[in-house]
């Protein structure tokens, strides 16, 4: 990989540092292309004088992608929402990207979906992460695809919003106790990036689902977090009839659901029984415990000096 030029269309974002770094590790030269370039600037000392770039890109502007990608040996599309109009960023901004890789004569095209990703979802966003799957392989039917489970990490917006919840209420109310999740730490699903751009024999045109080693119920998880952090609050597990309701409202300002989110939730987000995943790509997966608890002590009571809670 060394010297080859790999543009990350995202790279600004929570996931695209930590593939920024993967890739840097290996040498190359890194284009980082979003909306707006000077939100990633952060990135700049993480490479060599010259070998990280800026550019404005834009998705939903095929003439400003064909720009980003030019000259490019590899390509990594991390752009997604989770809100708004998902046709129109996860279906139509990947068939943009993956149709502007092959007319420049890309080599790698690595396309990060999700699990769920069905063009039959009853959710929209599932459904538009399976259209945009499609519309990728259409194209560029040698792109690796990638499907994450929930990610984490310290940056995030998943454990940081249910320990900053657990740590200000002595109620917290749990939706859909019973859904299982596999989270996958972010530097791991950012490896897998590295691998599939280094090794394209391995995973060219082949789709990996990407957990973590721990799969939890949404019930366990919360208990996790607040024992992690030391906060012993009371968990009010919400009977789907409720948390229908509460849904309903998800279109008004601070909503804590949206009807789209809760649809989602009726399904399991863990690793198919027959998906190949990170064992193929050769790499272990990092368990919850062993790192994210670095991050989470700053919602205890007195940050790092003060005690997880009893088990």
């Amino acid at each position: 990989m060394k010297n080859k030029l790999v543009t990350v269309i995202g790279g600004g974002g929570f996931l695209g540092r930590y593939v920024a770094q993967a890739l840097l590790k290996r040498e190359v030269r890194l284009r980082v292309a979003q909306r707006d370039p000077r939100a990633a600037w952060f990135l700049k000392p993480l490479g060599t004088f010259g070998n990280v770039q800026f550019v404005g890109a834009d998705v939903t502007k095929p003439e400003t992608i064909a720009h980003a990608i030019a000259g490019s040996d590899a390509v990594v599309n991390l752009v997604g929402i989770l809100s708004g109009n998902f046709a129109k960023v996860h279906v139509e901004g990947a068939r943009v990207v993956a149709e502007a890789a092959r007319a420049a004569g890309v080599e790698t095209l690595v396309h990060v979906s999700a699990i769920g990703a069905d063009p039959n979802s009853d959710s929209a966003y599932g459904r538009s992460k399976g259209e945009g799957e499609a519309a990728v392989r259409a194209a560029f039917p040698q792109a690796t695809i990638l499907r994450p489970s929930v990610v984490f990490g310290r940056e995030d917006a998943f454990l940081n919003r249910f320990a900053s919840m657990i740590a200000s209420a002595r109620f917290v109310p749990v939706l859909r106790a019973q859904t299982r999740f596999q989270p996958v730490f972010v530097g791991d699903v950012a490896d897998a990036v590295a691998v599939a751009i280094s090794d394209p024999e391995l995973a060219a045109g082949k789709t990996f689902e990407l957990g973590g080693p721990d799969v939890m119920t949404m019930g366990a998880l919360m208990r996790w977090i607040a024992l992690a952090i030391g906060r012993k609050p009371t968990f009010l597990e919400l009977p789907d009839a409720i948390g229908s309701l509460i849904a309903m409202g998800g279109a008004l300002p601070g909503a804590p659901i949206t009807q789209d989110q809760w649809k989602m939730l009726q399904h399991d987000n863990v690793v198919g029984s027959s998906a190949v995943g990170f064992a193929d790509l050769k790499i272990s997966p990092t368990p919850l415990d062993s790192v994210a608890p670095t991050w989470l002590v700053s919602y205890r009571r007195n940050g790092r000096f003060g005690a997880r809670a009893a088990a």
